[in-house]
């Protein structure tokens, strides 16, 4: 072993490959010499003692899913089978059944790819995601809850904050960069993740007529994310590459990165009616027979989304298309109450954390329901309201929990302390 000194300026340099302290991370010195080790020569040591070790058993491996049919080794993910996919989803998510079978079968057939031998010859590409919907239905929640069961990094990210490279604005790669901190900075494992990329409308081209500026917030957006989707092997900075420009860059294969996009397309519905021909003319409804003009995001394609202003390029990479469905009384009665993470239930528990029984009536809960129809606020006004009338109760009833056990929420209470909101007076000033 050579000596750890550099010949240039006397320092200390790695024994192995020459480098200094100035450019490796760390450098390791020997106890009983003036020997030093680096931090990537000791990762490629240990990458491939690991390699040496495991080569007869991958060989084993390989030779057992070539012979074994479609029976997948799920190590990599904590893979389980569409029908099951979809009953863990129905714990957490009401309704929305046809959305939740194209989501259970796209990710299902995504990690399949990832257990797929290298031997075949066959390359199976990726089943990238698009969810339309109103907001408040639920398509966050979907996107989040099929990375719990996968156990696998996740990240949400918003497009209106992304702009293409060289502006005021998120670069594009940020969201590598987000993802890799979901993963505690583990590559591997966060190449088997999961991005959301939400309200993905609002990056949408915003005209076809041409224009002396760019339109670096919309279609330019989409331009930069077509590798991404694709799969390309993308230098990220992991901490964010305009206020640390000194960081080392790190390499991140997206080609095993599922991304789901969604948004609200607020307005396709428009578009949609055209294509089907069932807008109306004069004082007659031109419609197709069989329409059902109340629910037109049923029918979304995609040439929908290209008349929205999504670039051909970018739908392609999106095979998937799926829409969530406007809820309507009955689900919102029931989220409140049937999901394992239920609004009721949560609030329940924050009482009996304080040895207080909680008991929402169904009257209260009815109750509830109409005025978040009234607000048109969604499944997310569901909690707003719902906090409101508790808000009271959480306030006085943890320093009283020796003398009172019990708390019943009557339709009158709910009433009563909603009155008392600045929900009612707002809507008696309109």
């Amino acid at each position: 072993m050579a000596k750890g000194k550099s010949p240039s300026a006397n320092k200390p340099c790695c024994s192995f490959c020459g480098r200094t302290e100035d450019e490796s991370v760390l450098l390791l010195p020997n106890g009983n010499s003036d020997a030093f080790i680096c931090d990537m020569c000791v990762e490629y040591i240990h990458d491939f003692l690991d390699k040496h070790m495991s080569g007869a058993d991958e060989e084993q491996d390989m030779a057992n899913s070539a012979t074994s049919g479609t029976q997948f080794k799920s190590a990599v993910v904590n893979l389980r089978k569409p029908k099951e996919l979809c009953e863990f989803l129905d714990q957490y998510v009401i309704g929305q059944n046809e959305a939740k079978r194209y989501l259970s079968v796209a990710v299902y057939n995504h990690y399949k790819r990832l257990l797929q031998p290298t031997t075949d010859d066959v390359d199976i590409e990726k089943s990238n995601i698009i969810i339309v919907g109103p907001t408040g239905t639920g398509k966050t929640l979907l996107a989040r809850t099929i990375a719990r069961v996968l156990d696998v990094p996740f990240t949400i990210v918003d497009a209106t904050v992304l702009t293409q490279a060289g502006y005021v604005g998120e670069d594009i790669e940020s969201l590598l960069t987000r993802l890799l901190q979901a993963a505690d900075y583990d590559v591997d494992r966060a190449q088997r993740g999961i991005v959301f990329i939400d309200e993905i409308d609002k990056i949408a081209r915003k005209g076809d007529n041409p224009s002396i500026t760019r339109d670096v917030s919309g279609e330019g957006v989409q331009q930069g994310l077509l590798k991404l989707l694709e799969g390309s092997i993308v230098n990220v900075p992991p901490y964010g590459g305009r206020k640390h420009p000194e960081q080392k860059m790190i390499s991140v294969d997206t080609k095993n990165i599922l991304f789901i996009c969604g948004g609200a397309f607020d307005g396709i519905e428009r578009k949609i009616a055209q294509r089907l021909n069932s807008h109306t003319v004069g004082f007659s409804n031109v419609a197709r027979k069989g329409v059902d003009r109340d629910n037109f995001l049923q029918y979304v394609a995609p040439q929908d989304l290209k008349s929205f202003g999504l670039i051909p390029e970018i739908i392609g990479r999106l095979p998937i298309l799926t829409h969530l469905e406007p809820l309507d009384r009955t689900a919102l009665r029931r989220i409140l109450t049937e999901p394992k993470n239920a609004i009721v239930r949560q609030y329940e528990k924050l009482f009996e954390m304080d040895g207080i029984t909680l008991h929402f009536a169904d009257e209260a809960l009815d109750y509830i329901v109409d005025k978040v129809i009234e607000y048109k606020l969604g499944a997310r006004g569901l909690r707003s309201i719902v906090e409101t009338v508790m808000m009271d109760a959480m306030f006085e009833l943890p320093s009283s929990a020796d003398t009172v056990k019990h708390l019943e929420v009557t339709e009158e209470y709910a009433r009563k302390k909603l009155e008392e909101s600045s929900f009612e007076a707002n809507r008696l000033q309109e």
